[in-house]
């Protein structure tokens, strides 16, 4: 199978699938011997200054509508799910301190996470639990996920914003409360 034949294919499996494929993906469907990360090379450069281009995302790839076309699809974007700012920061505390086990993003936040907010961040597909802490009663540890770096358009975790960047910008707040506060509801309210 020659280059071009194996970019054809690699390029028509990324179109016909949902979700990112990793090059482990692509290459199952090809002669083993195909040039699969020539072919995906040669398609971040032809795609490049087209109205859509391949990105690698973790490690998948997939096509994304390039971001200079983003004000003519304004009309058909569709409004996603929206999550609470206790999701946001545990899902932020996950991202840079994993794997962080439930005890620690509550010594982090400052207050217990309530009981579902792991849950929504699972069902968004952006955390699973990766193992178990050697430690006393075995925490499940937290890890985040494929589908969080694309929905953020991360290649990697290192394309996260340094700590140094966040306090500049002012995103950060000092951390003072030693004591872990509960932001559950009262049960008699």
């Amino acid at each position: 199978m020659t280059g071009e034949e194996t970019a054809r294919v690699v390029e028509a499996l990324l179109f016909a699938s949902a979700e990112p494929l990793s090059e482990a993906d692509l290459a199952a469907h090809l002669p083993e011997d195909a040039p699969v990360a020539d072919a995906l090379a040669a398609l971040v450069a032809h795609y490049a200054t087209r109205g859509i281009r391949l990105e690698r995302h973790g490690a998948g790839w997939s096509f994304r509508t390039n971001p200079d076309t983003a004000p003519y699809l304004e009309r058909s974007r569709t409004q996603s799910r929206r999550f609470s700012q206790a999701a946001m920061e545990t899902l932020a505390i996950v991202a840079y301190h994993q794997p962080v086990t439930r005890a620690e993003i509550e010594a982090i936040r400052g207050v217990a996470v309530a009981k579902g907010t792991l849950d929504q961040l699972m069902e968004a597909g952006w955390v699973r639990p990766k193992g178990r802490r050697e430690t006393a009663g075995r925490p499940v540890t937290w890890v985040t996920t494929d589908v969080f770096l694309d929905a953020f358009d991360l290649e990697g975790l290192g394309d996260l914003p340094k700590r140094e960047e966040l306090d500049r910008l002012g995103l950060l707040a000092p951390l003072g409360a030693d004591e872990v506060q509960d932001e559950r509801p009262d049960e008699g309210s």
